[in-house]
């Protein structure tokens, strides 16, 4: 309890400045925010090599007489303390513990330099373009600068451009990435691993990178086929649209399937948008919540200063029976300087407090939705109605995380778990029973019809082999780098082996799509998760909730036995696979075991069409 109480203290101050670092609208609370955290982990490393704290744990996990009469959830988390201990070198001489805490240190300093440089634009010499594409890009002065890749442009020429610029190799962020690669590898090495890979991954469901290469080899080479096949179709599409440039290159993957989706079923996003408000859509997650896990979802009224913008929204999320569950901050608008990325931040982890009381959780939902209008509220492609439920996703996690401790609260579970319940609202929403309850024309008031429903579900269908392909290749690049150093071959060098390999679209030459990859920092090593993650969520999906997407059995025990326990429970012991039953509420249907073959089984659902 005492380790869990200077957990939670430790993680108030580290999430809410981790937030405010990116979020805050003020650069002064973003620079005091990056030196907390810098502070804070510091602090975080030393206690994680403190020997007396540690000595103190070891003697209870020691005591099988008291282990034994702990339940299962303290003892767990027992372990997942020593488990933070050991992997951060407590073991070691007093001297290496030192070199530890500070090759730690250094890693926090080059992840946020390498952060930096990865949303940094690129100049160029404004003459060296085309005259009539200039206007594609931001002008200053005498040069053109290059944020971003006009993946959505319909011309081939810009496109082309912005890849080759945007992608152009920068010397300090090669350097940066290099030495944050070395340095991860030297901490596993110094602390008893073979590589980063290892450490990164023990207390994961995949449990090493041998693993994770299996599964990944696996599903590339059954996605193989049907790559070369959506690969053939973009080609078809770049001849027609442009004949005299036929040969598909990698930025044109993501335009062509576009093109190829809208083409084929008619999906124009003007056409979906009025149907979904965001007044809609948050109806749609209120509906679906109260019908599946009793929740209702209520503004609240924010006091002054307790928001960093004016329009963020406070919502309460309240149970019919259990009242109060805890607070979700939207944070749902474009502003200047505002990441353009979806997130899900915890700012208070929920446990059980030493009075008795429950400390709700808090959390911030971050998307980038635009402002409405005098004549429109704000609408939102059907790309956006799906990463809102994917974020409340994370939210609704954080939510029913019921458990004891702080540490395992919620999303505070193994990354390649911690993005199925996110995924799984994927699901539902792109079910024309979940969408036909809340999307509404927001002028006349009519539903959307149903066949504009399957169309926008079919499409998803259309080049899904080859987008999967790329996320295996990224997934494995993230390994390849993690794994056995000295690496032989500098990372843009293997990079170029590894997109021949895995992914079937020539790398162009002068170009180190790397030094853009943001998720190496955060996701190192684990990049793989949303794959498995996905695979698993297909699983939860098909065996629970296909046949009725608001079962309220079904919607109680899968918070009760996966939502509930956070990180508390071992998750490999949550996603076990049984045999489909065709009575909706047997319990059989449920994906929950006390066996588990190989985590490879989770390839054959990950192959299922469409989404998955």
């Amino acid at each position: 309890m005492i380790f869990d109480q200077l957990s939670d203290a430790l993680c108030r101050v580290a999430d809410l400045a981790d937030f405010v670092k990116i979020a805050h609208p003020d650069f002064a609370f973003r620079e005091a925010a990056e030196e907390a955290c810098r502070n804070i982990g510091t602090m975080v490393e030393k206690l994680n090599t403190d020997v007396e704290l540690c000595q103190s744990l070891r003697q209870l996990l020691a005591d099988e007489v008291v282990m034994g009469s702990l339940d299962p959830e303290t003892r767990r988390v027992a372990e997942l303390f020593m488990f933070d201990f050991e992997i951060s070198g407590i073991h070691l001489d007093e001297e290496k513990r030192k070199k530890a805490v500070n090759l730690n240190i250094k890693i926090l300093d080059l992840c946020n330099e390498f952060l930096t440089g990865t949303h940094l634009p690129n100049k160029i010499d404004k003459h060296v373009l085309p005259e009539h594409i200039r206007y594609n890009f931001t002008a200053e002065g005498n040069y053109l600068q290059v944020a971003g890749l006009h993946a959505d442009c319909p011309d081939d020429l810009v496109r082309e451009a912005a890849y080759k610029i945007f992608l152009y190799p920068n010397a300090e962020q090669l350097s940066c990435l290099e030495e944050l690669l070395a340095s991860r590898n030297s901490l596993a090495q110094l602390v008893g691993y073979n590589t980063f890979a290892h450490r990164a991954l023990q207390g994961t469901m995949a449990k090493n990178p041998e693993t994770v290469t299996q599964f990944l080899e696996k599903l590339s080479d059954q996605l193989s086929q049907r790559t070369q096949k959506d690969f053939e179709m973009m080609t078809k599409m770049k001849v027609k649209l442009n004949p005299q440039n036929s040969k598909l290159m990698p930025w044109d993957h993501p335009y062509y399937s576009s093109v190829l989706r809208a083409e084929r079923y008619d999906i124009d996003p003007g056409l979906y948008c009025p149907f979904f408000s965001l007044g809609a859509c948050m109806e749609g997650l209120n509906s679906l919540f109260s019908q599946l896990l009793g929740i209702s979802l209520y503004a609240e009224q924010t006091q002054r200063g307790e928001v960093w913008s004016e329009d963020i929204r406070k919502l309460a999320v309240v149970h019919e029976n259990e009242g109060l569950l805890g607070y979700i901050y939207c944070d749902f608008f474009q502003r200047p300087n505002k990441p353009h990325q979806d997130c899900h931040f915890t700012v208070r982890g929920g446990r059980l407090r030493e009075n008795g009381e429950y400390q709700l959780p808090v959390v911030v939902l971050m998307l980038s939705l635009p402002h409405s209008t005098r004549s429109a509220p704000t609408l939102l492609s059907p790309g956006m109605m799906e990463n809102l439920f994917h974020e409340m996703g994370h939210a609704m996690h954080s939510m029913l995380g019921r458990t004891r401790y702080q540490h395992v609260t919620g999303t505070r579970c193994p990354t390649d778990f911690a993005e199925v319940p996110s995924i799984l609202m994927e699901y539902f929403a792109n079910d024309y029973r979940v969408v036909n309850q809340f999307a509404r024309h927001y002028k006349t008031g009519q539903p959307l019809p149903k066949s504009m429903v399957s169309r926008l579900c079919e499409s998803k269908k259309v080049c899904a082999a080859a987008d999967m392909q790329l996320q295996v290749f990224y997934a494995v690049l993230d390994q390849i780098y993690h794994g056995k150093h000295p690496l032989k071959r500098s990372t843009t060098e293997i990079l170029k082996e590894t997109q021949e390999k895995f992914y079937g679209l020539p790398y162009v030459p002068n170009t180190a799509w790397q030094l853009r990859f943001s998720h190496l920092v955060g996701y190192g090593a684990k990049y793989y998760s949303y794959l498995m993650s996905r695979a698993v969520a297909s699983m939860v999906w098909k065996q629970c909730f296909a046949q009725d997407p608001f079962d309220r059995a079904m919607g109680e025990r899968y918070r009760r036995e996966m939502l509930a326990h956070g990180g508390g429970k071992e998750p490999i012991l949550m996603v076990q696979v049984t045999k489909p039953c065709s009575h909706s509420r047997s319990p059989d249907r449920f994906l929950f075991t006390d066996r588990f073959h190989q985590t490879l089984k989770l390839v054959d659902f990950a192959l299922l069409q469409g989404k998955s």
